[in-house]
């Protein structure tokens, strides 16, 4: 029997401002095992985001929720974080549609800032980082085939070539869970499908579970083992 990677148990969200209320998720339950490739679909809005963001414990959900695990470990219940939050979200990788690079950083360096969770904050700062943990980078950006522009500033990459330091930069923490918020939302046709390609061949070569929202249902259909459909959360 294959194991549970996530279980989400009767999400709920709801954004509040002064003059409405909007509901992102309502009553949402289902579970991943490992190894798959799930597809969140919907129209901006649906609440992929919100889901997302709620699963890596990002967005805290509303006290009436029930509960995300990601494999035996909480990481929220009730409309509260797991006191472990921090170790927790050190074993998933996130990766978002805007890339979140820094374009004055070489490249290697923003790979490594996926250790984060590992370093202080003077030790990112100072850029502390270990032979054996550029290494690490290294082997993650040969993996995305970016081992080439190491030491080349995240600025001159095109969108596709960012995108592939983003998913390098979640590798290298060693995640067995990758979660993708819309990875391709801002790349053109071709690289849209190279980057959705690369990041399927990676969890089935690696044994990873990845978890991507979308909203282009060809690129589901054929990347994913299966969907789940998302509409007014």
């Amino acid at each position: 029997m294959s194991q549970t990677v996530l279980r989400v148990s009767h999400a709920n969200k709801t954004f509040r401002t002064f003059e409405r209320k909007t509901t992102a998720l309502n009553g949402v339950s289902f579970s991943v095992n490992a190894g798959e490739t799930v597809a969140l679909l919907g129209a901006s809005g649906s609440g992929k985001s919100t889901l997302i963001r709620a699963i890596c414990g990002l967005e805290v959900l509303d006290e009436s929720s029930g509960n995300i695990h990601i494999g035996d470990e909480e990481i929220q219940a009730s409309g509260k974080l797991s006191p472990n939050i921090r170790h927790i979200r050190s074993s998933v990788g996130v990766i978002f549609q805007q890339f979140n690079l820094v374009n004055q950083l070489d490249v290697i360096t923003n790979v490594l800032v996926g250790l984060g969770s590992k370093k202080n904050i003077f030790q990112l700062l100072s850029r502390r980082f270990s032979s054996e943990e550029k290494a690490l980078a290294l082997d993650a950006l040969e993996k995305v085939g970016m081992v080439d522009y190491a030491y080349q500033r995240a600025s001159t990459l095109s969108g596709g070539q960012q995108q592939r330091v983003a998913i390098a930069r979640a590798l290298v923490k060693g995640s067995k869970l990758l979660l993708a918020d819309e990875p391709v939302a801002s790349l053109d046709p071709e690289s849209a499908r190279k980057v959705m390609e690369l990041m399927v061949n990676l969890t089935k070569q690696f044994g990873l579970t990845l978890i991507t929202s979308l909203h282009q249902v060809h690129i589901a259909k054929k990347c994913c083992d299966r969907t789940i459909a998302l509409n007014k959360g």
